[in-house]
């Protein structure tokens, strides 16, 4: 096992020699072994410890009280940070988050015993490089299985957030989940306790899920164990919701599908998630089709996605811009679109979403489940007549216009007040009309007849 070592940063190999140095005893632990035994780089390192917290404070001259109390602190070698957290096994959960209680202990395997899964109980021990895994860590990394560490129904009850870790780990390691496990993410109990974590760190379960290859997976499994149910109801509506012949799959598996099919950014990756939410409640069925017809779900979709997004605490800035992503996302286009009807689009939408509503409509046109190289021309065209726009200088709003509002008052003696913005507006229809149209002059013109026109 000398090879795990070698590829253990020399920072965290000295953390564990000043603590042998000490007295004290330092094991390699957690995410960071699993990601080792995977060939794959760790994302950051954890050091357990038989020493109390306040003698790793007194070890290293650089140290942050990050959860003391919980005995985690974080040493900095030259401005890295690396938790160090002293063996420790736990009381009741009654919050379904921390322990009430912690007893710090010198045993790394009734350390070992506390954490979620068997792939994340897993310690190396840096004197000879031996791995220690007492609950058979290694032979689920080997048969890519997310098991939880003993009874997966007291895991759950401890902790809420592990049965969506489970989910989440599930695809961003693309593992099948254990079936006794994922039995025990549906038990009511393991609900009860789930319905305790913070809006926050759902999100940020939701958020590292969509780094996977395939986000669908972690989705899937939420909503096979009722996990969806309780977080975002509205997403569960489109479970079995058939839809038109346009289509092969009913709305959920379309999601899934689409959400794979988007490049990975979480925002665009949400607004993919979110995108036909509003489908079960627009549906209805046309007679003179004998089909299904969908109307305005695009708006439905963006007026539900608000509130949702709100209540799972995303920021304004991805809010908004998620919830344009849905209005905007039925993308219409035709090779008969004028000039000025791609201006038009433009405007609507804007340019900073112009490029994800690309992404978003090719993804969706992949997860109709139906022949999509009509679809995927379409976009493509409507991406270069949008650039070759641009290129040309297309103006998007007032402030591309020739002229200001201060070029109103002064040259036309117009009062401040609203009439300038409605001046404005009217002269940016005529200019995305007639791009050439957008010169000073010109667009004094055209003011003073719309303020005849006006009165």
């Amino acid at each position: 096992m000398q090879s795990l070592l070698e590829r253990v940063p020399k920072d965290v190999l000295s953390i564990c020699s000043t603590l042998r140095q000490n007295g004290k005893r330092g094991w390699i632990v957690g995410g960071c072994v699993r990601d080792l035994l995977r060939g794959e780089p760790p994302k950051d390192w954890d050091v357990a410890t038989d020493a109390r917290p306040e003698e790793v404070k007194r070890f290293f001259p650089k140290v942050i009280d990050t959860g003391i109390a919980h005995g985690t602190v974080t040493v900095l070698m030259r401005k890295v940070p690396y938790e160090v957290t002293t063996l420790r096994g736990e009381g009741a959960y009654s919050d379904g988050r921390r322990p009430d209680s912690v007893e710090f202990v010198d045993d790394i395997q009734a350390d070992l015993a506390r954490r979620d899964f068997t792939v994340n109980a897993i310690a190396l021990d840096p004197l000879d490089g031996h791995v220690i895994d007492p609950f058979g860590g290694r032979g689920d990394l080997g048969r890519k299985v997310i098991r939880a560490v003993g009874d997966p129904r007291e895991r759950f009850a401890e902790d809420g957030l592990r049965v969506l870790r489970a989910a989440r780990f599930s695809a961003t390691l693309a593992f099948t989940i254990d079936d006794d496990t994922e039995r025990a993410m549906g038990d009511p109990r393991s609900h009860d306790t789930f319905r305790k974590v913070s809006a926050e760190r759902v999100r940020d379960e939701w958020v590292k899920s969509m780094s996977a290859a395939e986000p669908s997976v972690a989705f899937e499994a939420m909503q096979r164990t009722g996990l969806l149910a309780i977080t975002c109801p509205e997403l569960c509506e489109s479970v079995g919701c058939a839809q038109n012949k346009h289509h092969a799959f009913d709305v959920w598996t379309h999601t899934m599908r689409t959400l794979d099919a988007c490049p990975k950014n979480t925002v665009l990756r949400v607004a993919a998630l979110l995108h036909d939410v509003g489908k079960p409640r627009s549906r209805a069925f046309s007679e003179k089709t004998s089909d299904y017809t969908f109307y305005d779900h695009e708006h439905i979709g963006a007026q539900m996605s608000a509130p949702i997004l709100t209540r799972l605490r995303f920021s304004n800035e991805e809010r908004e811009t998620i919830v344009a992503l849905v209005r905007h996302h039925l993308l219409c286009y035709s090779a008969e679109w004028s000039d000025t009807a791609v201006r038009r689009w433009l405007r609507r939408v804007g340019t900073a979403i112009a490029p994800m509503l690309y992404d978003l409509g090719r993804a969706d046109a992949i997860g109709k489940g139906r022949p999509a190289d009509t679809d995927l021309r379409s976009i493509d065209e409507l991406e270069e007549r949008v650039r070759r726009a641009l290129e040309d200088g297309a103006a998007l709003s007032v402030r591309d216009l020739a002229i200001r509002g201060g070029d109103l008052m002064g040259e036309l003696k117009v009062a401040p007040g609203p009439v300038i913005g409605k001046v404005l507006d009217r002269l940016l229809e005529i200019v995305t009309e007639d791009p050439t149209r957008n010169e000073r002059e010109a667009l004094l013109e055209e003011a003073k007849k719309i303020l005849a026109e006006t009165g």
